[in-house]
């Protein structure tokens, strides 16, 4: 019972910590109407009602460009 409770715990934080690792989603490369620009293929995070867990938040660091939030 103890191995299978340590072994439950174990698999929980793997699974939380795999979740948050990939909680962003590529953004393919597109031209914009208004302008007519080029936007660069890039990376955010995933959207939600959350904006605390933006990169731009403060306290947050992007994975990609290692750049403080600022916000």
């Amino acid at each position: 019972m103890k191995k299978f409770l340590i072994a439950l715990i174990l698999a929980t934080v793997l699974f939380l910590s795999a979740k948050s690792t990939f909680a962003y989603v590529r953004v393919r490369g597109y031209f914009r109407r208004d302008t007519g620009t080029f936007v660069m293929p890039h990376y955010r995070t995933n959207p939600d009602s959350f904006r605390f867990n933006n990169w731009s938040y403060k306290g947050n660091v992007n994975p990609f460009t290692f750049k403080r939030g600022w916000k």
